[in-house]
């Protein structure tokens, strides 16, 4: 069992402003000579990258979760032996 859920998303996001932030780094150091036109389009290009993965990861789990739902209520209902006592 996970300790908690994988976050896609969350985890693009990251990579793409550590990429942004280590861009900015190298700029201010000299080390390299970017236009500022250069980091918008990455920041908004990685921001709909996490939006997507975010969604297919949103879809991929509502998924597994309707498919375990209909495995669980395969059994017959409590109410069918005849007893309106629950189980």
């Amino acid at each position: 069992m996970l300790r908690h859920e994988i976050r896609p998303g969350r985890a693009v996001a990251g990579l793409v402003m550590l990429a942004l932030a280590g861009g900015y780094a190298a700029d201010a150091a000299g080390a390299w000579d970017a236009p500022w036109t250069f980091f918008a389009p990455v920041f908004f290009g990685g921001l709909w990258l996490a939006a997507t993965a975010t969604w297919v990861s949103y879809r991929l789990r509502r998924r597994r979760e309707a498919r375990r739902a209909s495995k669980e209520n395969s059994a017959e209902p409590a109410s069918s032996s005849g007893s309106q006592a629950m189980r």
